[in-house]
């Protein structure tokens, strides 16, 4: 059975209508608002823990000695481990609170900065082997401007290796909640749900795009795509998780990219 620490870290989640989304930006991905419990749920749970960052360091591979860059942070999860494996690592995020979280995880010397994804990056020109962009892109609208940031900083024939939604599942949850009629997968469309976390809840919204897409997003900003990926749970998950993984042994839920720089 999952622990009860495990239970107490879990992110329930509720499909938010449309209507129901105030306008006003700042009351949506504040994660400086719940920066400590989201971390905490991170930690732990499976889709984060025995999924998407095992993934994540698969296809990365034998990083020893590359200069990786981590669009999008959070609290330093992904940066540990790259580092741990002897990259040598960069990471920025919008959120202070999460830098915050991941400057006492990483120590003062890290090279952590904030910067949006979505804007001009501050790193030079050819600065990295690889860029890792773990479920960050799908906050953008449009992905044009970041793609052309992260290509910029790799080097020639470097490496971005990508997480997002994936978008059969995004589709599948409003179908399965009744509201196919608010996301037609081929369209791009903000789709948002409400977080409840360590007694605390936030709307956190994000963007559905089609796989067709997301390809021609990637071939436009001169990438190649080298893998795509939809991966099994960390073996590890079966023992942590043996009630979700005996329903569910393989799932739909993120999907994985690597591409390489032209």
């Amino acid at each position: 059975m999952i622990s009860s620490e495990r239970e107490e870290h879990a992110i329930s989640t509720r499909l938010v209508s449309p209507s129901a989304v105030s306008v006003d930006p700042s009351k949506t991905n504040d994660y400086d608002s719940f920066a400590g419990a989201y971390t905490a749920a991170n930690e732990t749970n499976l889709v984060n823990a025995y999924y998407e960052r095992p993934a994540m360091l698969a296809l990365a591979g034998d990083v020893a000695g590359r200069r990786i860059l981590d669009a999008g942070c959070g609290s330093g999860f992904l940066f540990a481990a790259l580092r741990d494996r002897g990259a040598l690592v960069s990471g920025f995020d919008a959120s202070a609170g999460m830098l915050e979280l991941a400057r006492r995880r990483l120590g003062d010397g890290a090279d952590l900065r904030v910067a949006d994804l979505g804007g001009p990056l501050p790193y030079a020109d050819d600065t990295f082997d690889d860029v890792v962009a773990s479920l960050v892109l799908h906050y953008l609208e449009d992905w044009g401007p970041a793609l052309a940031e992260l290509r910029r900083v790799l080097r020639p024939g470097g490496r971005l290796i990508v997480s997002v939604d994936h978008p059969f599942a995004v589709n599948l949850i409003h179908r399965e909640a009744g509201r196919e009629a608010e996301c037609d997968y081929f369209d791009t469309i903000k789709w948002t749900v409400e977080w409840t976390v360590g007694g605390q809840t936030a709307l956190v919204s994000r963007w559905h795009r089609p796989l067709h897409a997301m390809i021609e997003a990637f071939i436009r900003a001169d990438f190649r795509i080298t893998v795509i990926s939809e991966p099994d749970p960390d073996p590890a998950a079966r023992e942590l998780f043996p009630e979700a993984i005996a329903v569910e042994p393989r799932f739909l839920c993120f999907l994985f990219f690597v591409l390489q720089a032209g």
